[in-house]
């Protein structure tokens, strides 16, 4: 299910500060984005979709350049509560999208290659308004090239198309939580699309 199917349809203070590209005009009616509606989200992403890719490609990451042509993991964003109480969505490669999509809680292993990459929106309390927040990235690397991040190489894309310098444990403490996911987390399940 390609990108064309969904267009009908805590991270550290460091990731918040400073790590966003205000929108021009997609205003919010509410500061807590866990108060956002399902409609108030779709329209929120509908306003900002554009600017996110726009933004993220600025620099030179191949991920960021190709991530709108995999395949996206729910129906809408979603807040989850994770990577600063961000809506997220979630693309997943060629490679990874058969796994990835069965969304299993056990035995996960994700092929070598599996990329995932989620944009992630951040409503500006002050302003009330959505803005670009940064795009994650996963990678599955070869066995034991990355052994203390279990073979996952994380990387994020400001909204500048920069890439953010971490430490990789930064995201991975985190991730080691959805260890018998192979530290995959996922949507939200009344998101998630059916496989």
């Amino acid at each position: 299910m390609k990108r064309q199917f969904f267009a009908a349809a805590t991270l550290a203070a460091s990731l918040m500060m400073g790590q966003t590209a205000a929108a021009s005009d997609c205003k919010v009616d509410v500061a807590d984005p866990f108060d956002l509606e399902a409609a108030q989200i779709t329209e929120i992403y509908d306003c900002i979709e554009a600017e996110m890719v726009e933004n993220y490609t600025k620099g030179d990451n191949e991920v960021a350049a190709t991530y709108r042509d995999w395949t996206v993991s729910s129906t809408r964003p979603a807040v989850a509560g994770a990577h600063g109480n961000r809506l997220l969505q979630t693309f997943a490669n060629d490679v990874a999208a058969e796994q990835y999509l069965k969304f299993a809680d056990e035995g996960v292993v994700m092929p070598v290659g599996s990329v995932l990459a989620k944009e992630s929106i951040t409503i500006s309390k002050k302003k009330k308004k959505a803005v670009t927040g940064p795009l994650f990235i996963m990678t599955k690397a070869e066995a034991g090239s990355a052994p203390e991040t279990a073979d996952w190489v994380y990387s994020v894309v400001q909204p500048n198309g920069k890439m953010m310098k971490f430490k990789q444990s930064f995201c991975h403490d985190c991730h080691v939580s959805w260890e018998a996911q192979d530290m995959l987390a996922y949507p939200l399940e009344e998101v998630r699309v059916s496989n």
